[in-house]
């Protein structure tokens, strides 16, 4: 298993995306074989260059087109659909490529003999690797003990995620539990009692143990699950198992203890002079590059509707610390006139033509920009919120003061798991996405959440 800021990738899930990548390129290979001949590196001697320009934008559309997420593409007809859309949007980059530089292309008609070829092995190597994945090879056997939410999400996400690396054998309810587990797999056994825990687990061959009983006095198994450890079984917390699993916490299902003992929450004077280098050179090169959007824009607003360009609201940063936060004026200038300060719902009617436009492209989100300049923000981090919906939401859900250790973020883990939120429900949701964040943060971190923040922003998800 591999474990990227601390949430656990298997092996061969990388294993998988690279192998693509090199049927990608082993397709342009055999296609320019097939147009040119066996002395195809002779007519071009830059195709090993060539072929690589085409695996890489291939990769790329397929990433943002959801193609690596096996939830999504275990049933061969999305497959198929989504490769088409993919390949497609490949070959409209490529073109803007070839236009501007007219030396990189292999031949003409390339694309006609190369698209089935690459179509018909990746279809050929996913039936091959999810075959392996459905027979449960090589994954990591578990036995799960406790109740509850957090052993309720682990048994949910092991039964919906086909990649996620585990197969969990059996699991022990706690005796005292208010609320039995709900298992669809009827190859999950539900064993009886802690008693010979250690014979069991090696009777079902498990090579960790999972431990979520949240009532630990009196009925905590001290004794089995030591035996398992000296014996070479791996034990963990359900609160740890969980937050690598998913890439997020349970904040209702954790207590003080956990957060305090956990590792992570790193923050050095290194790692934030790097992070606060990475806003200023970010927010700059993003003002240059949108200027032309930041111009057009202000045009369009113009013309909609009356009112300032610029919308101003005190919002609360790190430590609590109160700011202004900038953003174009996506509503009417009286939208809160009647109601006070409320949630943004979908379909809102405060909404402008214009404001619909520039929300669902996040365009309204670029002034805040030079808040991160400032310093009362930063590229990455939780999103930032009005004083009146904080104090509402201090009272209500536990650790979300915890928010306030790091600044406010224009994007952040949160946003691009979840979405926009207007309930508590969600406020809780988020919580939990942005506390693993905190608890995690990295610069490498950073890349990634940007990186999926283009995706979001292309596809419009979670706009309001």
């Amino acid at each position: 298993m591999l474990r990227i800021f601390r949430q656990l990738y298997t092996i061969r899930n990388l294993f998988f995306v690279l192998a693509e990548a090199f049927f990608i390129y082993i397709s342009v290979i055999v296609t320019s074989y097939m147009l040119l001949g066996f002395g195809v590196f002779d007519l071009d001697r830059w195709l090993i260059y060539k072929a690589l320009i085409i695996s890489f934008v291939s990769i790329v559309c397929l990433y943002y087109n959801n193609v690596y997420d096996l939830s999504i593409t275990k049933k061969y007809s999305e497959l198929g659909i989504r490769l088409m859309q993919a390949f497609g949007a490949s070959l409209i980059i490529l073109a803007g490529i070839y236009g501007a530089f007219n030396d990189v292309m292999i031949c003409r008609g390339f694309f006609l003999f190369y698209l089935p070829v690459v179509m018909s092995l990746i279809a050929f190597w996913r039936f091959i690797f999810l075959s392996i994945l459905k027979k449960g090879f090589l994954n990591e056997r578990i036995i799960l003990l406790g109740s509850g939410e957090i052993c309720q999400g682990i048994i949910d996400k092991i039964g919906e995620q086909i990649d996620c690396g585990f197969t969990l054998v059996g699991v022990v309810e706690e005796i005292f539990a208010e609320k039995g587990l709900i298992i669809s797999d009827n190859n999950i056994i539900r064993l009886s009692g802690y008693e010979n825990l250690y014979t069991k687990a090696r009777q079902a061959d498990v090579d960790k143990i999972v431990v979520a009983i949240r009532e630990k006095r009196g009925a905590f198994p001290i004794n089995e699950l030591l035996k398992c450890r000296v014996e070479g079984l791996e034990i963990i917390q359900g609160n740890s198992f969980y937050e690598m699993l998913t890439g997020k916490l349970i904040v209702s299902s954790t207590n003080p203890t956990w957060f305090i003992f956990s590792e992570g929450f790193n923050k050095t004077w290194l790692r934030t002079t790097l992070k606060r280098i990475e806003d200023i050179l970010a927010a700059l090169i993003l003002l240059i590059v949108l200027s032309p959007v930041i111009l057009f824009t202000v045009c369009l607003i113009k013309i909609d509707s009356k009112g300032p360009l610029i919308y101003s609201q005190e919002r609360l940063g790190r430590r609590k610390k109160p700011y202004k936060v900038h953003k174009f004026r996506s509503m009417r200038s009286d939208a809160e006139k009647n109601t006070g300060p409320v949630w943004a719902k979908k379909n809102d009617d405060r909404v402008t033509r214009i404001g619909h436009f520039i929300r669902k492209w996040r365009i309204d989100e670029i002034p805040q920009l030079w808040n991160v300049l400032k310093g009362d923000m930063s590229l990455v981090g939780p999103r930032p919120e009005r004083e009146f919906f904080i104090n509402q939401l201090e009272e209500k859900i536990p650790y979300y003061s915890e928010r306030f250790s790091v600044k406010p973020g224009l994007t952040g883990w949160a946003q691009v798991c979840y979405g926009y939120g207007d309930s508590i429900e969600d406020a809780i949701e988020k919580l939990n996405y942005d506390l693993f964040y905190i608890k995690n943060m990295s610069i490498f971190m950073d890349i990634v959440i940007i990186f999926r923040t283009v995706k979001t922003v292309i596809f419009g998800v979670g706009a309001r």
